[in-house]
């Protein structure tokens, strides 16, 4: 099942940058702990990483709605869901059938993407968080969980999770949402460099709130 393969594309591929000129190592200190090295000499106990997520998520009671702008709807051909994307900022294309995503999308004037993935497999919505979380960990073993919480968007319950990681030495932010019903799941996440999600919070978070169900 695909929902189990790596949630992040190595985004820096995408970025254009050399991934030759970075790495994470892992080593053993003198006492035998596991530790993360980075190329700007600061390291992270591997055994730091393994928290898992809190069961008690909040309910972010603002209602969560599209932007009147965002007017073209990218609809999957999987399960009954869509993006409405204002096409004058967004781009996007079908993905590689070997890619787990079902649609890329790109902002036109900037370094920020978003990916939507579709699985026909319902998934209780707290287990599809901890699976995006732990294949967050597998592409990025610094993965921290900075925010967590339910929103209702379009008149949909969904699970907001805001990632931060590093990934060929380049440290990102991941912002996404993920719904599951019994016809099936989605995580549609928004990412860019860390240095960039101030600029972009606004753009990814108006992207996010396209995401509505669509009528059978």
């Amino acid at each position: 099942m695909k929902i189990f393969t790596k949630l992040f594309f190595i985004a820096v591929l995408m970025l254009s940058i050399d991934s030759d000129l970075w790495a994470q190592i892992k080593g053993i200190t003198e006492s035998g702990d596991e530790v993360i090295l980075y190329d700007d000499g600061t390291w992270l106990y591997a055994a730091d990483s393994s928290t898992r997520l809190t069961a008690a998520i909040p309910l972010n009671d603002t209602s969560f709605t599209r932007s009147k702008k965002a007017s073209f709807l990218v609809k999957s051909k999987k399960i009954d869901v869509g993006i409405y994307i204002n096409p004058k900022e967004w781009k996007f294309t079908k993905a590689e059938p070997t890619e787990p995503a079902e649609f890329k999308f790109e902002k036109i004037d900037g370094d920020l993407f978003a990916m939507l993935i579709t699985e026909k497999i319902g998934i209780p919505i707290e287990s599809l968080s901890q699976i995006a979380f732990d294949n967050a960990k597998n592409a990025a073993p610094d993965a921290r969980l900075i925010a967590q919480e339910y929103r209702v968007v379009n008149g949909t319950k969904v699970v907001m999770m805001k990632i931060t990681g590093t990934i060929q030495g380049i440290k990102f932010v991941y912002f996404g949402y993920y719904y599951s019903d019994e016809n099936g799941s989605v995580q549609f996440l928004t990412y860019t460099s860390a240095n960039l999600f101030e600029t972009y919070k606004k753009d990814m978070e108006t992207l996010l709130n396209g995401f509505v169900l669509l009528d059978n």
